[in-house]
């Protein structure tokens, strides 16, 4: 008798609760720059993210290059920030300051709080569940998510199409020189190709009629169940706590006061 071990949380909560607590957590977290309210709401993301049992490699592979990305972004600012405080550095438009090295650490902290849950709940999320739960549990347009989805769905290839551009370039010996020229005459290249697709795409799907009636039905239903919902109260819970200590602890700094 063989076991099988148990799936993890999150792949069977729907995509559609993952992006309303991803959008709750960021609409909390962007009202006021300060590092106590993101750095709260970072902890409890982590925390929540232990709890759905998501795989720590691909958490890992994610969280790198958030990081980086939040890096540069707090590099920026406090290259070029609010000027306050004691200056500790200046050079040209350069100044580093007290001031711009708060709100540095402050936008590095938040970047990754905001980013965190919005890439890191849609690990192993189909792009047709996301579909299915948009057209039937929000209730959008039908042909807008299809032609979102044929769209998510085309992505995959361009990556392929890369690969085959630089093929053929190899075989007929035009890119063994000059890469800057030959990244850029093949990026063009799989643009134009993109841009093909998508519009032989477009007219298949009208030939079809995928967007003939206003409604329409779907092969797979999308439920929004006690798990999804626990999921968004776990967003709000992670918005309002931050709040809530950042208020308590006196760094609260709206946005709007600036």
């Amino acid at each position: 008798m063989t076991s099988v071990d148990a799936a993890p949380a999150h792949t069977a909560i729907n995509p559609v609760a993952k992006l309303a607590a991803a959008f709750v957590i960021a609409f909390g977290l962007v009202a006021s720059v300060d590092w106590v309210s993101a750095l709260t709401a970072l902890t409890l993301e982590l925390l929540l993210i232990l709890a759905l049992r998501i795989p720590l490699r691909a958490v890992l592979i994610r969280g790198a290059l958030l990081v980086l990305a939040a890096g540069l972004t707090g590099i920026t600012i406090l290259l070029y920030g609010e000027r306050s405080g004691t200056v500790h550095w200046q050079f040209l438009m350069i100044t580093v300051s007290d001031g711009s090295i708060t709100l540095a650490v402050a936008t590095f902290v938040r970047v990754l709080a905001i980013a965190l849950p919005s890439v890191v709940l849609f690990i192993d999320t189909d792009p047709t569940e996301l579909a299915d739960g948009l057209g039937q549990v929000l209730r959008l347009p039908a042909r807008f998510v299809l032609g979102a989805l044929a769209g998510l769905r085309t992505v995959g290839l361009l990556r392929q199409d890369w690969r085959y551009l630089g093929y053929a370039r190899r075989a007929r010996g035009v890119a063994d020189r000059n890469r800057v020229r030959r990244a850029a005459g093949q990026s063009f290249a799989l643009l134009v190709f993109a841009i093909r697709r998508g519009s032989m795409l477009a007219t298949a799907m009208e030939a079809r009629g995928f967007g003939a009636y206003p409604t329409r039905t779907w092969a797979r239903p999308s439920r929004f169940g006690a798990g999804e919902a626990a999921l968004v109260l776990a967003g709000f819970g992670i918005a309002a706590a931050s709040i809530a200590v950042s208020v308590a602890t006196g760094h609260w700094n709206f946005i709007g006061s600036r």
